[in-house]
């Protein structure tokens, strides 16, 4: 800015007197050595903060920054690649620094991580903020939210603009059905219009970091001002009497460091961040307002008192329609299942039911890399919910759901204009449930599959086939391990046997070339060929493709054909691995033939009876996933429940020993008579301290002295590979001298809390720092007593437990809920 006014004959303005050594010009000086250049830019960018020439805004960004390293080559890539960009179109600027930010996200200390642009736009073409609008996101992050609306406001008066001079010149005579003529109110933005449009936009976030970030991605997209604040926006009551016409947020689906005191305006009481943030959005839209949230699962269908008071709230003021996603749309950084929650004010006293759509492909595959594949879901979800909308805005009075069904039928393409598969309608994805309905149980559970009527299958009698007769089988090879030219910078995919049991495979670990696979007995398999494991450990496996690949030669491929729906084959012969491996003779290493699978008899009901049995079975099979990523989410926070610890401010990390003492009681359960409860490593599950196996035992048949332990104590397998094994005492007992039995030494110690922090990863892993030698030593007291814990106060003590015992009620729920879908699932294949 400051080198285009000057050539433009202007005075320098930002850079003067003391601070006019750090001109851009100054700093890419060619005279400049390196580590001059280094030294200068430190200096610069350190002192930013303090140049009175510079806008106020510059100097918010500045303030405290520093250069993460000290590099002068790196200084210097760095500042030739920035001098290069053009800067003529702050747009592209800021499109490219969103690019950047992309490819570093991360989750962050508060719960952070980038939402896919793809999904940000799409909820803001569903949300569809106006001009006239205020708009809020009260998670902001990078701002993406903020300024994919911005971008929407802009692009719908200038297509509506365009179009409107069509219709003035004769090319289009009838107004828009939704919403009159684009021509009479959505001509273009004057530039006073623009400049007011960008003080509706407002963002808060806890991170000073994300609050910079923002103002330099709305800066850079031409906000002069951003107005971003640094706020709490779940325990501060500042700005609480603010409303919003539009909310859009991405939530952090965790609680941020020093954990949350929420003040009590909320309606629903709570300490899970994501059902505050909820409430909060619900409590500060206007009259009229509208929103979009994605939520993560547990908003769902959790059965705790708040997800249910909050979900009630939802169902009974202003939710319009839940959207599910894939559970890999945030990967990498996240594997939580998630989904969006769209509101809207007005629209909703127009109908009793609630929209429900499942998104099952997003335009990408659902593995770390997230690849575009050629399926995608959103477009087709996007119309039907304008067009939803549309219906509703149109009637006036409240339509009956056979209604609402009725027009968008008459408004929505079928086959394959809309997208889907074969000549499946938009109901593929979509259907509507009555609010009463989701209200008549309690729970107010919003998992749209739910509420999806279900065919009976039992008593149907279809005909059995050989597999033969209905499909090609075939098996792969393997290219000659000797030829490193078969294998180096491979590109291909290629499966071994031992990856046939993901079920659903959308990636290899490993490549070969193409001259591997010309010159051996390797074949591409095309997407949705069923694979069977045909010998080994693993043989009877069944899974399914989901992209083209090579197999070794254990794997025989299934190809469908027309007359099978490849998935309900995959399902089906999921429940035949005993069948084929008993087949082969069964023994130790089974070895199924191509023969043996075409033999196999399998039913064969009509095409659109299969897929009904598929979609079935999916439905469950999705509330399967679903719980298995909270419990695997849940597992893994408890894991580094040390590193969570870690982050928290004044807490002190003291010595073990100084907290805990040993008990060394014993006794000689062969002195005595009658039956005890007698733990030992085995009965320790790894990772879950739960108890597993048979723990009561007669006292003759327990050989050797025994430790003896209360109520209360924490026992510690002490052989190096048990360290994990940690339990919380619920009973009095005895236990293995290979186990430590520790008593806290005050009262105020809570040993429940304590046998999580024993059992993380950072724990484990001070206690193998100090061990040497391939042996596997036991951990003496004296050892353990010297590495140090965080001595936490009792009101900590008290939240962190309660934290982690509503975490083991959520896991206890989803292993039910696990257990539950999985027989439903084998109901549906019996019946067939």
């Amino acid at each position: 800015m400051q080198k285009e006014a000057q050539e433009l004959g202007g005075k320098a303005r930002f850079f003067t007197k003391a601070y006019e050594k750090y001109a851009w010009t100054k700093l890419m000086n060619a005279k400049l050595g390196g580590h001059d250049r280094l030294d200068l830019y430190i200096e610069a960018i350190t002192s930013l903060s303090q140049n009175p020439h510079i806008p106020q805004l510059f100097r918010d960004i500045f303030k405290d920054t520093f250069l993460p390293y000290r590099n002068p080559e790196t200084l210097s890539l760095f500042l030739k690649e920035v001098n290069g960009f053009s800067y003529g179109h702050s747009e592209d600027l800021g499109d490219a620094f969103e690019y950047l930010l992309s490819i570093l996200g991360s989750q962050g200390d508060a719960g952070q991580f980038r939402t896919p642009r793809h999904i940000i736009d799409f909820i803001v073409a569903i949300v569809d903020p106006k001009k006239d609008e205020t708009v809020c996101d009260p998670a902001c992050g990078t701002a993406g939210f903020l300024i994919s609306a911005y971008k929407h406001i802009l692009k719908q008066h200038s297509e509506c603009h365009s179009a409107g001079q069509k219709a003035v010149v004769g090319l289009s005579n009838s107004p828009s059905r939704e919403g009159g003529h684009p021509n009479n109110q959505n001509k273009s933005l004057t530039p006073d219009e623009r400049e007011k449009l960008m003080d509706h936009f407002v963002g808060y976030d806890i991170s000073p970091d994300m609050v910079r970030l923002s103002k330099v991605n709305l800066y850079l997209h031409g906000f002069p001002s951003p107005t971003i604040f640094e706020y709490d926006t779940l325990s501060s009551e500042e700005k609480w009497g603010e409303s919003f016409d539009v909310m859009l947020a991405n939530p952090p689906f965790m609680s941020p460091k020093g954990g949350i005191r929420p003040h009590k305006r909320f309606s629903v009481q709570a300490n899970r961040s994501e059902v505050l943030f909820v409430d909060y959005i619900l409590e500060h839209l206007r009259l009229k307002g509208r929103a979009g949230i994605i939520v993560p699962e547990g908003i769902i269908f959790q059965s705790a008192g708040a997800y249910k008071a909050l979900r009630k709230m939802l169902v009974e003021d202003g939710l319009m329609a839940v959207v599910s996603l894939p559970a890999g749309v945030f990967n990498p950084y996240a594997g939580v299942k998630t989904s969006v929650l769209f509101f809207d004010n007005e629209i909703v006293k127009k109908t009793k039911n609630i929209l429900f759509l499942k998104i099952q492909n997003d335009g990408y595959d659902l593995g770390a890399q997230r690849r575009v594949i050629d399926k995608n879901d959103l477009p087709l979800a996007l119309e039907i919910i304008k067009k939803y909308k549309s219906v509703l805005s149109e009637c006036h009075s409240v339509l009956d759901t056979e209604s609402i069904e009725k027009e968008l039928d008459s408004r929505l393409p079928s086959g394959k204009a809309a997208g889907l598969r074969g000549n499946d309608k938009w109901r593929e994805i979509t259907h509507l449930v009555a609010k009463e309905k989701i209200a008549e149980t309690g729970d107010y559970n919003l998992s749209g599959d739910r509420y999806k009527e279900t065919v009976n299958f039992a008593n149907q009698k279809w005909p059995m086939v050989e597999l033969g007769e209905v499909c090609e089988t075939r098996s792969g090879g393997t290219p000659l391990k000797s030829k490193m030219e078969y294998y180096e910078k491979g590109t291909i995919s290629w499966l071994k046997s031992g990856e046939v049991d993901q079920g659903f495979i959308y990636e290899s670990e490993e490549k070969i070339t193409e001259a591997g696979l010309k010159n051996s007995s390797a074949k591409m398999f095309p997407k949705d060929t069923v694979l069977v494991a045909m010998y080994g450990a693993t043989a009877g496996k069944v899974g399914i493709l989901k992209f083209e690949s090579s197999t070794n030669q254990a794997i025989c491929g299934i190809l469908p054909n027309v007359k099978i729906v490849p998935e309900f084959l995959y399902f089906y012969l999921k429940t035949q691995t005993e069948a084929m491996v008993k087949l082969s003779g069964g023994g130790g290493q089974p070895n199924i033939s191509q023969n043996i699978v075409r033999k196999l008899k399998i039913p064969l009901p009509p095409i659109e009876v299969q897929k009904e049995i598929v979609e079935q079975i999916k439905a469950k099979q999705n509330a399967i996933n679903h719980a298995k990523a909270i419990i695997q989410n849940l597992e893994r926070e408890r894991r580094y429940f040390g590193q969570s610890l870690r982050k928290l401010k004044d807490v002190e990390w003291i010595e073990l020993g100084k907290l805990f003492e040993r008990v060394n009681d014993q006794i000689n359960p062969q002195s005595k008579t009658g039956s005890i409860v007698y733990v030992g490593l085995k009965n320790i599950e790894s990772n879950s301290g739960n108890l597993v196996g048979n723990i009561n035992s007669e006292m003759k048949t327990i050989k050797s002295t025994k430790n003896v332990f209360k109520i209360g104590d924490i026992l510690y397998g002490k052989l190096r590979p048990n360290l994990n094994k940690v339990l919380f005492a619920d009973r009095n007992g005895i236990c293995s001298t290979d186990i430590l039995v520790l008593r806290g030494k005050e009262k105020r110690i809570n040993s429940q809390l304590y046998v999580v922090i024993l059992r993380n990863e950072e724990f484990n892993a001070e206690v193998l720092k100090g061990l040497k030698g391939a042996q596997l030593p036991r951990i003496s007291f004296d050892y353990l007593s010297t590495i140090k814990v965080p001595f936490l106060i009792e009101e900590l003590q008290e939240k962190y437990l309660d934290q982690l015992k509503n975490e083991d009620e959520a896991i206890r729920s989803n292993k039910k809920l696990i257990e539950i879908y999985e027989q439903k699932i084998a109901d549906v294949l019996s019946e067939i």
